[in-house]
């Protein structure tokens, strides 16, 4: 039984000193910024290599991508910002007013990634309203990745930041 709670005691199963949380944020992190509007970034390198299918396959993921992404912000956007907002919100409010931690992990893992998928309606229909193509696409989707990049660092400085706050604070109180 000792045993028992001295792990315990050591894994400390709050959300910002388990380890499974700093994992789900790393590799949350590294998909959404290797998956660029659904589409991988090696795709677009070959791409821009001048591989002729990659070019070819570039365009055709990068078209049902974007008509995906616009049909579904015009026919559920408003619908989907209210419950996003309503969402991240209540995380808001119960982490940061009311103090519960999983609240807070989940709105600083949230937040960035609504951010990036608000990017990613905006790229989309910059890319069908100019009908880009070749290097020009290439060049939309390397900003996009770079944007979602600096987010990312952003989103994990913040979120390691206010982490390790919550860690010493429990300490130091507890």
């Amino acid at each position: 039984m000792d045993l028992i709670h001295e792990i315990f005691e050591l894994i400390d199963m709050r959300s910002f000193s388990n380890l499974w949380f700093w994992i789900v944020l790393a590799v949350t992190w590294s998909t959404v910024s290797h998956w660029v509007l659904g589409v991988p970034w090696d795709m677009v390198l070959r791409a821009r290599r001048g591989d002729e299918q990659g070019i070819a396959d570039l365009h055709d993921l990068i078209r049902i991508n974007t008509n995906r992404i616009l049909y579904i912000a015009s026919e559920t956007g408003l619908l989907l910002s209210g419950f996003a907002c309503f969402l991240l919100s209540s995380m808001f409010l119960l982490g940061f007013i009311y103090d519960n931690q999983f609240s807070q992990a989940v709105f600083l893992l949230f937040f960035p990634i609504s951010m990036v998928a608000i990017l990613s309606v905006g790229t989309a229909q910059a890319i069908k309203a100019q009908d880009l193509r070749n290097e020009a696409l290439c060049k939309r989707l390397h900003k996009h990745r770079v944007i979602t990049q600096i987010i990312g660092m952003l989103a994990i400085f913040a979120t390691a930041m206010w982490g390790m706050l919550q860690n010493m604070t429990a300490n130091v109180l507890g």
